[in-house]
């Protein structure tokens, strides 16, 4: 059984619209529609922010410089004798350097290498000097601190991984969507179909009660009867057209049409034959759905808050050591020639006293965030289980639905068309063509409507694990 869905109000001989299926509306919402486009910017975006991570435990080469830093004034000079005397001085301070940086993921450190070279120039007493440091090795080490690199190592490839199922599932929720706004349309111009065929009917059947009253063999009651039965088929056929119009137009816009492009829909004839195990629709759904790594990475974001709070209340130490090589001279070469070595080593520490229980209190905190987490995690799973399970049986209710519901379709116009010819020939009132004609018109939604909500419903299935069941493969390995 097809339909035909037409984005216009009244059918056009003139034009000829845009014939689309249900899968080349997917297609076209896929590739052109305004959420099809968010989904794919936020993909580009996590990739470009999970590059950012990977970059931070890459070396990284860097060159500073200071060319010049000139200045021309009047200072005051502190004489012997303590008075103070004011000169005028013109000078210029230059530096460059060139490092090489390597951040240590595990204990969360900094190795570095470095190269330097600086410049004085005094030009009011012509002093030219040069101070060199042709390289110095050393690192940055904190002790018992809170390792930032450490947690978003485990943390961001959790992000990435996430944020691809993300993508394919935004995917299927345009596909869902425009699922539903595809039987939108079919179902008003059905709507839009009935009403023009009840008027067309009506019409014919008005013509023939004229006659039979000009021949005395139908009552007035019954001719005004019928008038004002074509007189809301009329009605009803214009509200149709005005409601076709509208969901044509938001139909459209979704999708990414041109605006004014006329369009027709046709119904899907063929269902899928889909048997859909529930045991297999939850370990596509584990496998391939976001949850898989997003269940994860919540309790780790929470478990790295906890110890954020114990490593930056608590003790903390840093250790900062350098060894390189320096030397000054009249000349830049000379501040090259047998530098001389150089060795630095501090060790900062900070011991909180009293800080009033500030500290037990951020940990507490985030122990307590830390079980929560856990406990709406532990919620969510089973939730999620639950949201596979129902959607699975659904779809075996919907297909026996759509069975019956087209069979029920046939019946009633096959009813309706014997009804209307007994009517003609005047064994039947015209309340039972009446009540035949309503229940041909509510069968015939009855059966658009449960084409729409199982095609809805596999969509949604398909979003929720993320695996095509007519090919039996995982949506992933298409992308």
């Amino acid at each position: 059984m097809t339909a035909v869905a037409q984005a216009q109000t009244q059918p056009s001989a003139t034009e000829p619209a845009r014939r689309l299926t249900l899968q080349e509306t997917i297609d076209l919402a896929l590739g052109s529609s305004i959420a099809s486009k968010q989904a794919a910017t936020n993909k580009t975006s996590s990739y470009w922010e999970y590059r950012s991570f990977r970059a931070d435990y890459r070396p990284h080469l860097t060159l500073r410089g200071t060319l010049p830093d000139f200045s021309r004034s009047i200072i005051p000079v502190i004489q012997p004798d303590g008075t103070t005397d004011f000169r005028a001085v013109s000078i210029s301070n230059s530096d460059v350097s060139l490092s090489l940086g390597q951040s240590v993921g595990l204990t969360g450190g900094q190795f570095f290498v470095s190269s330097q070279s600086q410049r004085f120039d005094d030009f009011n007493q012509g002093v030219r000097r040069y101070n060199s440091f042709p390289a110095i090795i050393g690192f940055r080490q904190p002790i018992f601190g809170y390792n930032a690199l450490a947690w978003n190592k485990k943390i961001e490839p959790l992000s990435y991984r996430e944020s691809e199922r993300q993508f394919i599932e935004d995917r299927e929720t345009v596909a869902t969507t425009t699922t539903q706004r595809f039987f939108e349309v079919l179902l008003q111009q059905v709507n839009y179909e009935i009403a023009s065929k009840n008027v067309e009917n009506n019409q014919a059947l008005f013509k023939v009660a004229e006659e039979k009253h000009r021949l005395g063999r139908l009552s007035r009651n019954e001719l005004l009867q019928l008038k004002l039965s074509l007189m809301n088929a009329q009605l009803a056929q214009a509200q149709a057209a005005t409601e076709l119009k509208t969901v044509a137009m938001q139909f459209s816009a979704y999708v990414g049409l041109q605006r004014g492009e006329k369009i027709a829909v046709e119904a899907p004839n063929v269902v899928p034959a889909l048997q859909v195990e529930e045991q297999l629709a939850l370990d596509q759904a584990w496998l391939n759905r976001k949850e898989r790594f997003q269940f994860e990475r919540r309790v780790l974001q929470a478990q790295q808050q906890v110890a954020e709070a114990r490593g930056k209340g608590g003790f903390n130490a840093d250790l900062y050591a350098t060894f390189g090589l320096t030397k000054s001279a009249n000349n830049f070469s000379e501040s090259y020639a047998q530098p001389e070595n150089q060795q630095q080593v501090t060790l900062g520490f900070s011991v909180p006293i009293v800080d009033w229980g500030r500290q037990k209190a951020s940990v507490k905190t985030a122990e307590a965030q830390l079980q929560l987490t856990q406990y709406t995690v532990e919620q969510e799973q089973t939730n999620f289980e639950q949201n596979v399970y129902t959607q699975v049986n659904q779809i075996e209710l919907l297909k026996e639905r759509l069975q019956i519901t087209a069979s029920a379709d046939s019946i009633a116009q096959e009813r309706y068309d014997i009804t209307k010819a007994t009517f003609l020939v005047g064994r039947i009132s015209i309340t039972d063509l009446n009540i035949a004609l309503q229940e041909k018109d509510q069968a015939r939604r009855a059966y658009i409507t449960a084409l729409q909500d199982f095609w809805v419903a596999y969509y949604r299935l398909r979003s929720l694990t993320l695996y095509d069941f007519e090919r039996g493969q995982p949506l992933l390995a298409k992308e």
